[in-house]
């Protein structure tokens, strides 16, 4: 069989409120087109399926027709939920999804539930555990669903992850291509630059032998560069299909294409989107800016080496229509005497608020810890408890 791995969407996304849905719908229409050149028999969508739990109008009416475009083409279709996406909202839609032919899975129940299985075309039986997203704070609600023992219950997110994928994976056969998709960070995994670090690094980061050998593909999504982890079986991230800010921009957004029966190992490869438009930084002072060229479609952050100045921003936007982000490199200052402010640009908002007991002589770990704990639960979608 052959299967179509894509993931990390976020439809709706905007960049320094520059909205990309006209970027993303050319490249879910890119992705529609490889489909019907590939031909794949199941289509998976590893999560982070909007940019936000609550998706404008126009957002949701590109995702659903992104769906059921890539469902016209013949093959199966299975979405996942991920930390961006609301998983109640996601169930909602579980009614319009069936209806089309896609199994769309939000939010966390039976483990029975979710185990979605098929056959191809040429006979060939293929079964998918299918995880969204689960956050820290839901994980013993998950272990209590799948019916883990109050032991099993008491470990760390990883063992959770762990015992819940060997709960799944209980239902693969040898005569079937299993086949495992999840939204989590793996050890190994390179970040893209680009995703929100409260759910990539520290205690949401699981090692690959969560995954059992019997997999044939684990389709991984959270992480944006396309990638493959090394582990007991063939795992990889598809990355996301548009660069989401410029800290991607050197990265190549593609689909992950991949040929596997039951009996002969997954052949992985990728196919190129080149629909979305470029992102380009570039840097010095405006002299060396009058210089430089960029694609004329690009988006641009500006970084200028010069001190601010009456009329500089101005004199930017003059070179580059397109510049999203005009900010004043201290580093590159020359002559600059003033003390720098530390950074905060790229810089996760716990190094932040650490940085801030510091400063004011109150390094407490307890109130770091309080903060990372109310930042978790504003970046997650505490739907579930409904």
């Amino acid at each position: 069989m052959r299967i179509l791995h894509t993931s990390d969407w976020h439809t709706g996304l905007t960049l320094k409120g520059q909205s990309r849905l006209d970027e993303q719908i050319a490249v879910f229409a890119q992705m529609v087109a490889i489909a019907r050149e590939e031909k794949p028999d199941l289509v998976i969508v590893s999560g982070d399926l909007f940019d936000t739990a609550a998706p404008s109008a126009a957002a949701q009416k590109t995702f659903t027709r992104a769906l059921s475009a890539l469902r016209n083409t013949g093959a199966d279709v299975v979405a996942i939920a991920g930390n961006h996406d609301s998983g109640a909202v996601l169930e909602a839609w579980r009614g319009w999804a069936e209806a089309a032919g896609i199994s769309l899975r939000g939010a966390l129940g039976k483990a029975s539930d979710h185990v979605i299985a098929g056959t191809t075309a040429g006979g060939q039986r293929w079964k998918v555990a299918a995880l969204p997203f689960i956050s820290q704070r839901y994980a013993l609600r998950a272990a209590e669903l799948f019916a883990l023992t109050a032991a099993e219950a008491d470990q760390s997110y990883a063992d959770h992850l762990r015992r819940l994928v060997a709960q799944l994976a209980q239902s693969f056969d040898d005569g079937e291509v299993n086949i495992i998709t999840a939204h989590l960070t793996v050890v190994g995994g390179t970040l893209g630059a680009g995703e929100r670090e409260v759910h990539t690094v520290g205690d949401y980061v699981v090692p690959a032998q969560i995954f059992p050998p019997q997999a044939s593909y684990v389709a991984l999504g959270h992480l944006h560069k396309a990638q493959k982890i090394v582990g007991p079986c063939p795992i990889h991230y598809a990355g996301a299909p548009i660069a989401v800010d410029f800290g991607e921009e050197h990265h190549q957004p593609s689909v992950t294409i991949v040929d596997v029966t039951s009996t002969t190992p997954a052949r992985v490869r990728t196919v190129p989107l080149t629909k979305a438009l470029p992102l380009v930084t570039v840097k010095g002072t405006l002299k060396e800016l009058e210089q430089t060229e960029v694609p004329p479609e690009a988006w641009v952050r500006v970084v200028v080496a010069e001190a601010p100045r009456s009329g500089l921003r101005a004199a930017v936007t003059e070179l580059f229509p397109r510049a999203l982000q005009i900010q004043i490199d201290p580093v590159l200052q020359a002559g600059h005497a003033t003390a720098s402010p530390p950074r905060r640009a790229g810089r996760h908002p716990q190094e932040l608020f650490d940085s801030y007991l510091t400063e004011q002589g109150h390094n407490d770990q307890a109130v770091s810890k309080l903060f990372a704990d109310l930042y978790d639960d504003t970046q997650t979608v505490a739907a579930e408890e409904k």
